[in-house]
């Protein structure tokens, strides 16, 4: 790779809320000035120390808004370090010319265990019986345990998580339903319901593995949960949003739902420190877990490495392959070239100024490539490197320019 314009020392990368040191270390191995906080920060203080900043990278409780955004003068990315990026304000972002990246793949595997493991102590009800002991209570029953062998499990959400979970639980014995808006190939002898209420008549556990989206927020409430088996269990490693809590608290109560096992609620505690209350607090046959899905250190590692590995990808060659709210270009380096990247808003003409500022200068374009979204484009180009400086220059002075450089 040819050496960069902008030098490398001088780029300033922020990692909040204790991101693996796999990527602290990652970005400090290509010479990058490297800034590291513990926990997550306020919007005011993100605002004030995200003026220089390159490129943040956050988890899942720093809330980059726009008034960050507006702010960050320099950024070039921001890296959820986790999967979800609701906690970023995507289509502000996008149209500031910041692409937004995060890991999709890395914590399947652990979130799909956790879950499993939680069908088992549901199906036993282990969290009761451990907390009794604990409490010096001996309660040696069977009424109401059961093997999970020959019980159907109803995935709502059938991705990269959910698909995994079907795996391991046709391992166990399971049969495996699964719901998902979208058409899915099914692994194994998963199989495909085309209704929801379906998938919840027939299940004896059902899992959500769904983002946060208009259509997901409190799909399932009470009227949903009344469609599902009596005495069957819920499971909720997706989103707070996604259950109305007040309801699964009564059906918990009522004796219509068995059990429950939920890791994220719609209001959570900012930090460790601060405490925690819900209606599902001290109900029998509920475990409740800290949004823990994800955090293991295997898990967390493998984040680091994904999110990092993109991030330089953007820095050193422009790539965009992966982000989330952002036109993806890939291509790779041309030799004895410069290489220009813009983003610019979408409107008519934009390619044809740029290329005519490129033949006014009587330069050769030797690879050009263009995506864009509704919003905005993005344009990567390698041209001769005796008039990159002018041809960027004058790009960046289109009226319709939001961010040029030379990346090399």
């Amino acid at each position: 790779m040819q050496t960069t314009s902008f030098p490398k020392s001088e780029i300033q990368i922020l990692l909040l809320e204790n991101v693996h040191p796999v990527a602290e270390e990652a970005f400090a191995a290509e010479g990058f000035q490297v800034q590291t906080v513990k926990g997550a920060i306020s919007e005011a203080e993100l605002v004030k120390r995200i003026r220089d900043v390159h490129v943040l990278g956050i988890r899942s409780k720093t809330r980059v808004t726009p008034a960050v955004i507006d702010e960050a003068r320099r950024l070039l990315a921001v890296g959820a370090f986790c999967i979800g990026t609701n906690q970023v304000a995507l289509a502000h972002a996008n149209k500031k010319g910041v692409p937004v990246f995060n890991a999709p793949f890395s914590n399947t595997r652990s979130v799909a265990e956790l879950i499993l493991a939680e069908i088992v102590m549901l199906s036993r009800h282990l969290g009761d019986r451990s907390r009794e002991v604990h409490e010096g209570r001996w309660r040696k029953v069977a009424v109401g345990s059961h093997e999970v062998r020959g019980k159907t499990i109803g995935i709502i959400g059938y991705g990269h998580i959910g698909s995994q979970i079907g795996v391991l639980a046709e391992a166990f014995g399971m049969r495996v339903l699964f719901y998902d808006i979208m058409a899915k190939l099914p692994m194994g002898n998963n199989h495909s319901v085309g209704k929801l209420t379906d998938l919840l008549e027939q299940s004896d556990f059902v899992t959500l593995h769904v983002p946060e989206t208009p259509q997901t927020k409190e799909m399932i409430g009470a009227a949903e949960l009344a469609h599902m088996k009596r005495g069957a269990c819920l499971l909720n490693a997706s989103r707070g949003t996604v259950v109305v809590i007040e309801a699964l608290a009564d059906a918990l109560r009522n004796g219509h739902i068995g059990g429950a096992a939920v890791d994220v609620y719609p209001d959570e505690p900012e930090s460790n420190s601060d405490g925690f209350a819900s209606p599902l607090c001290g109900l029998a046959n509920v475990i409740l877990t800290p949004h823990i899905g994800g955090s293991t250190e295997e898990a967390q590692e493998a984040i680091g490495r994904e999110v990092s590995a993109a991030l330089l990808k953007l820095i050193n060659a422009g790539s965009t392959t992966g982000a989330v709210n952002f036109p993806q270009i890939e291509i790779p380096a041309t030799k004895d070239t410069h290489r220009i990247l813009n983003v610019h808003r979408n409107v008519p003409g934009v390619l044809r100024d740029i290329n005519k500022i490129v033949s006014d200068r009587n330069a050769n374009i030797r690879a050009q490539v263009l995506s864009t979204d509704p919003e905005i484009g993005y344009l990567m180009m390698d041209l001769d490197q005796g008039v990159s400086n002018d041809v960027k220059r004058e790009i960046a002075g289109l009226s319709t320019s939001i961010k040029t450089r030379i990346l090399y």
